[in-house]
């Protein structure tokens, strides 16, 4: 019996110094068509509000949207974001749905990276706006098991879901992948709404031209 106790007893220790020593991961899904500036700060904030590790940045296949957006290659998005996040060293790419390829549902993502990390707890951040629409998310019920949302509040959305989630405050940024898009399209300047690796990377390759 002692025997057995001691056992039992060791499980929970072992159980409890691995919980304690668990990573805090962000994962900041999007389309990132082209990725700008206003990700790098929700990223930034919701990592130092937090407290988390790192932030992973993750670039989807095949959005699977109702309105399903336009996006081009994903190699070309990949190497944009890459450019974006290059010298900070909080910041990493996350290529599980893009090297998946097919239709990018979070729960399949979320559930084949825990099982490849156990170590780490993940934190899922999505704007305030994408909150609503929790309730039609792939297997939802099943996927709020596996990470804790991250709702970055937004001023003309409510912050209530039936979902557990963490509200964070950060500044208002109004710049969008789509106004970027139609100010190349314009011929407009994109200075400051992206990084200057990123918007050498979309003049080299004549990226949102049409």
């Amino acid at each position: 019996m002692v025997k057995v106790v001691e056992r039992t007893a060791t499980k929970v220790i072992e159980q409890l110094a691995a919980s304690v020593h668990k990573k805090r991961i962000g994962i900041l899904g999007g389309t990132f068509n082209p990725p700008h500036l206003g990700h790098l700060i929700m990223a930034d904030q919701v990592m130092a509000q937090l407290g988390l590790d790192r932030v992973l940045f993750m670039p989807d296949a095949n959005p699977p949207h109702v309105d399903r957006k336009f996006a081009i290659d994903a190699n070309d998005r990949v190497k944009m974001v890459s450019a974006t996040i290059a010298g900070n060293p909080n910041f990493g790419l996350e290529l599980a749905e893009v090297q998946r390829g097919g239709i990018s549902y979070t729960y399949d993502t979320m559930l084949s990276l825990k099982q490849k990390h156990p170590e780490n707890d993940y934190y899922f951040i999505i704007g305030g706006d994408m909150v609503a629409y929790l309730p039609k998310w792939h297997r939802i019920d099943d996927l709020v098991k596996l990470v804790q949302f991250v709702g970055v509040r937004r001023d003309d959305y409510p912050v209530t879901s039936k979902y557990p989630v963490l509200w964070v405050d950060i500044p208002r940024i109004d710049i969008s992948s789509t106004m970027i898009r139609s100010k190349i399209k314009q011929g407009q300047s994109i200075k400051y709404f992206v990084t200057d690796g990123v918007a050498k990377y979309i003049k080299e390759h004549q990226l949102y031209r049409e």
